[in-house]
């Protein structure tokens, strides 16, 4: 995948933001669906959704002994899951 940069007028910005929002997806997924549909290219069969990522959100914490967690997220998603399970 490549990185690029475009610029939008206000009201394609607030559309395509709305988009997002209610599809629960992110910017950059919604206009890379539209720009696919739009040069003809193949779609997805089925489009991920927050709700197939779980996990995410599951490494909050007071950072207690992992701080920082934006360092040692890992080992705070090892902790976390290891609780659910009761390990």
């Amino acid at each position: 995948m490549k990185r690029t940069q475009i610029q939008l007028d206000e009201p394609t910005y607030e559309r395509l933001r709305r988009r997002a929002f209610e599809q629960g997806r992110s910017m950059s997924a919604v206009a890379r669906d539209i720009l696919a549909e739009a040069l003809g290219l193949q779609q997805p069969t089925r489009r991920l959704t927050l709700a197939d990522f779980p996990w995410i959100g599951m490494g909050a914490s007071d950072d207690s002994d992992l701080a920082p967690v934006s360092e040692r997220h890992d080992e705070a998603l090892e902790r976390i899951w290891a609780e659910e399970l009761g390990l």
